[in-house]
């Protein structure tokens, strides 16, 4: 994955907040995946979006319903 510098932006997911819903890899296959808990698997990571998986970022934020996760556009 390129480096925030290029992406198109970038998901924060917040460690402490993440109560494994399970919702923002449901419908962001592409971009997160469940740790053997069920909660998300790169909790506390910045991860730099490409353009092509905007949507599917946005989708995973908009999905989580603890707001641990955040998509900002560069």
């Amino acid at each position: 994955m390129a480096d925030t510098a290029t992406s198109a932006g970038a998901l924060t997911i917040a460690q402490g907040k993440c109560m494994g819903h399970g919702r923002c890899y449901a419908v962001a296959p592409d971009l997160l995946t469940d740790d053997e808990e069920g909660f998300v698997a790169q909790a506390g990571q910045v991860l730099p979006i490409e353009s092509g998986l905007v949507d599917e970022a946005k989708a995973a934020a908009d999905a989580c319903p603890e707001r641990a996760i955040e998509f900002v556009e560069n």
